[in-house]
């Protein structure tokens, strides 16, 4: 693996706290920092509740759907399902 030396303008609040961390763990400044890069440009994407649901006119969550997709679960297809069973 190879490195490379940059110049960045860190806020100072920031630089503080990445100071302190990096001592409290026993780490080096440049350590913490490379860890909390890789942390952040590699993790997998966590979905968002945006990408499941939205919120329909009366403040409900309802699930997402693609157009067309599979059938729409009412009270009476449950029902019908139900019957079907035997429950």
């Amino acid at each position: 693996m190879t490195h490379m030396k940059t110049t960045v303008e860190i806020r100072d609040d920031l630089m503080i706290a990445v100071r302190t961390a990096a001592a409290e763990r026993k780490m080096t400044f440049k350590e913490l920092l490379n860890r909390a890069l890789e942390k952040d440009l590699y993790r997998a994407p966590q979905p968002t509740s945006e990408d499941h649901f939205v919120i329909d006119d009366d403040g409900w969550p309802v699930l997402k759907r693609p157009a067309g997709s599979g059938v729409v679960v009412t009270d009476e297809f449950v029902r019908h399902l139900r019957d079907q069973e035997g429950i």
